[in-house]
């Protein structure tokens, strides 16, 4: 179990690093706006990254879906990195220290109302960011409603954007080898708060 998991995590990584495929010639021509080098998540080193070519050919709305969940998954990837650390430093403030550092561990002892509670939880965000998604002029990722007083002419906001999808990134493939480091390895998060 524990090597399936690294060679599939393996696999995922190293597709993410092989090289840009050419566009597709049946590619829209909104697909090409997605492409310009002043789109939010566009930045150097990488440009526009899709090795797979997973864009090519899909409308504006498959696009915007796309950045939807890419930030989505890249905040959420972001607070279990730091989550992951917080309960490997024995913090467990429901359960003080019924549960072990072991993050993994952990969440096998996690009584069922604590995973009750944790499942409504995630309901509740997701049935409020669908109500949020149906209002006009919604943004991709925008459930606070910043695009209501700021747009893309501001430098600054542009520039959060940018570091908002890059630290997703960074946060998805961090999160990945943290999980297969104490899939593998065993008690990750121990051996780093004991030295």
């Amino acid at each position: 179990m524990k090597t399936a998991a690294i060679i599939s995590s393996l696999i995922a990584s190293a597709s993410a690093f092989a090289p840009s495929s050419q566009t597709n010639a049946r590619s829209t021509s909104s697909l090409q706006a997605w492409k310009d080098e002043n789109i939010i998540g566009i930045t150097a080193p990488m440009g526009f990254f899709d090795p797979l070519g997973l864009s090519s050919g899909k409308s504006d709305e498959v696009m915007n879906l796309y950045r939807e969940a890419e930030l989505k998954h890249g905040r959420v990837a972001m607070a279990a990195c730091l989550g992951w650390y917080i309960t490997a430093a024995g913090v467990h403030p429901a359960f003080n220290s019924a549960l072990s550092s072991d993050p993994l561990e952990a969440a096998k002892q996690l009584p069922t109302v604590g995973w009750l509670q944790f499942v409504l939880g995630c309901g509740a965000i997701e049935w409020l960011a669908q109500q949020i998604k149906a209002r006009p002029g919604y943004q991709p990722g925008d459930i606070l409603g910043a695009a209501y007083w700021v747009d893309n002419s501001d430098e600054g906001w542009v520039d959060y954007q940018n570091k908002e999808i890059n630290n997703g990134r960074l946060a998805m493939v961090a999160f990945m080898g943290i999980f297969v480091q104490d899939l593998y390895f065993g008690n990750y998060g121990d051996q780093i708060f004991r030295n």
